[in-house]
């Protein structure tokens, strides 16, 4: 008999109240990117607050930190805190030039070739850990992941084929689909494609990519949306076995980052007409697949689970740097050039700063990092330090071990003193930094395989001033974007809080949800419904979310407070989380005064 995992067994727990078995059920899971809770009203989001409604609504959700888009797609997939996936960022220091970013030692990781990359380097699993997508199609399910470039296919990065070779893999399809570097479709689906006069290749984002867009992606989404319905779930109900289907929305998060309704402007930022017409983009498609279950009599017997990747902010390009004084020819006088921390750590360490984006050129006075990421040291192919910039956190490396505590406590001493700083978390290994908490407390030291971050820098946030703060959220952010964009990436309570709903047969009605939940919940949760044993290798998981269940019972919570011991200025890395038993949630860490939600 095949063995169950404890996920599993808490499903047949919760069932055992009623004296039922579970039974096997198809998952539908549906993630929104970039959607913030408070955002879902039925003004906003109708189909979504109406799901909330009816289903369970996770009133205490929470991103995994950094509150980044692969970063959570590993959670997502495989129920495993960042410490043991090792997808510490969208933008990682590899250890190696990676083809598929032009030899770039700081690859942008939501790319499919870059994904390639990654496991061909890392011994064909840069996770280090199984996806739940993948064990299902191990398993017979009928599986398919569908949606955004990068996070869709780490749901199945090891079992790329798209099902073409022996038909037992998952579906994938992207941005990249229909073209020479795309998953190939399995003959089936192509073919249905074509007598369903449906593109082969996807479409591209059109007038939605452009920087300073008006408009929502409604043209991917919509074709996203349209061989879902008209041809995967048909053919899911017409082969008669259960299913698990992932759709990662582009939207609300694309549009949120280039959006133009705010040029340098915090107000309205990501709260514009394009941001919430890209809010109830998504929120059409999950209409839209709700609507085509009920016609297929699939409604009863599918879980549908809701859950954005991470929050949401506004960029703010303003704070005291030694870099925001220089002149560039592309950023405003006085805004933070992309680059800002590896440019100010250049100039306070007195180490030369070349761009790994750029062929490791030397970067000169009045320019930055192409794309922010920085090396430092006389060598670019052996540099003392990496800087991997990521928006809202940026994260440090120093890769060679000899004067590698020296060198982050020249670092640390520097971030300290600077006002876009807000909380600093270091490798254990380097030792005890005042001022700085260590990264096994927010789960960033485990099992992973790829190169582990020396320092990670949280940056300042506030909100605009809103009623629901984390709606109008603001972070220093480093990145290549515009102030009063869109980012994400805190510690922020705008960037922790994502939207999190579920509804089906396995979950209770009308529930609200007072417990705390993150992604790496919803991982191990889908685990659960689908009946699946997950091998592991590292330990740093989340919990099924057995309370949102049919008899379900809602488990002791606590809150907890973690304090650095001061630093040289009395400055205090806080880090604000809950806990339900050993798993830990975390809501907003950084300096009093400069975390939207600590205080």
């Amino acid at each position: 008999m095949k063995r169950l995992s404890v996920a599993a067994l808490a499903l047949l727990t919760a069932f055992s109240a009623h004296g039922q078995a579970p039974a096997q059920h198809n998952v539908i899971l549906f993630v929104p990117d970039g959607l913030r809770s408070e955002m879902v009203t039925p003004q906003n989001a109708p189909s979504m607050a109406k799901l909330a409604q009816e289903g369970v609504y996770f009133a205490n959700s929470h991103s995994l930190f950094p509150t980044l888009t692969t970063a959570n797609a590993s959670g997502l997939s495989t129920g495993h805190y960042l410490g043991d996936t090792g997808d510490f960022a969208n933008t990682l220091y590899a250890g190696f030039p990676v083809p598929g970013a032009h030899d770039s030692v700081t690859p942008f990781v939501e790319n499919d070739t870059v994904l390639g990359d990654l496991d061909k380097h890392f011994g064909g699993n840069y996770l280090d850990e199984a996806t739940v997508l993948e064990q299902a199609a191990n398993q017979g399910y009928n599986t398919a992941a569908v949606g955004k470039l990068g996070p869709t296919l780490i749901f199945s990065h090891t079992m790329r084929d798209g099902g073409g070779r022996d038909g037992k893999g998952p579906i994938i399809i992207d941005d990249r689909t229909g073209r020479a570097d795309g998953v190939p479709l399995p003959s089936w689906l192509a073919g249905a494609m074509t007598m369903a006069d449906i593109s082969v290749a996807t479409p591209s984002r059109g007038d939605n990519g452009a920087q300073g867009t008006l408009v929502p992606n409604t043209q991917q989404l919509t074709y996203f949306t349209k061989v879902i319905t008209k041809l995967l779930l048909p053919k899911f109900k017409e082969d008669g076995k259960p299913f698990f289907l992932v759709y990662w929305s582009r939207d609300p998060d694309g549009t949120q980052h280039g959006q133009g309704d705010s040029p340098d402007s915090l107000v309205p930022g990501i709260n514009g007409p394009t941001s919430l017409a890209a809010i109830k983009n998504a929120d059409d498609q999950v209409g839209k697949l709700r609507q085509t279950l009920k016609e297929l009599g699939l409604d009863q017997t599918t879980d549908i689970i809701v859950s954005a990747d991470h929050g949401f902010s506004t960029i703010s390009r303003l704070a005291k740097s030694m870099s925001a004084q220089d002149r560039y020819d592309d950023v405003p006088v006085g805004f933070l050039p992309p680059g800002f921390l590896a440019l100010d750590l250049s100039a306070a360490l007195g180490l030369p700063l070349s761009d790994p984006d750029n062929g490791n050129a030397r970067v000169t006075p009045g320019h930055h990092p192409k794309q922010g990421n920085g090396l430092l040291g006389h060598d670019p192919a052996s540099p003392d330090m990496v800087v991997a910039a990521n928006g809202g956190a940026d994260l440090i490396y120093i890769p060679t071990s000899p004067g590698a505590r020296y060198q982050a406590g020249r670092a640390i001493n520097f971030l300290l003193h600077q006002d876009y700083v807000s909380g600093i978390f270091v490798d254990p290994a380097l030792g005890e930094f005042p001022g700085t908490l260590p990264l096994s407390d927010i789960n960033l030291i485990g099992h992973a395989v790829t190169p582990q971050p020396s320092i990670l820098v949280n940056f300042a946030s506030f909100s605009t001033g809103c009623d629901k703060p984390t709606t109008c959220s603001v972070d220093i952010s480093d990145t290549t974007l515009n102030h009063g964009q869109g980012m994400h990436g805190s510690f922020s309570r705008g960037d922790t809080f994502n939207f999190t709903a579920a509804i089906g047969p396995d979950f209770k009605t009308a529930y609200r949800d007072p417990i705390p939940v993150s992604n790496a919940d919803v991982g191990q949760t889908i685990a659960t419904l689908l009946h699946l044993s997950l091998p592991a290798n590292g330990s740093l998981t989340g919990r099924p979310m057995a309370e949102a269940f049919t008899g379900g019972t809602e488990p002791k919570v606590d809150s907890v407070v973690l304090k650095s011991k001061p630093g040289p200025d009395g400055q205090v890395t806080i880090l604000k989380m809950q806990t339900v038993g050993e798993t830990r949630y975390f809501d907003t860490a950084g300096f009093k005064g400069r975390t939207l939600g600590l205080d």
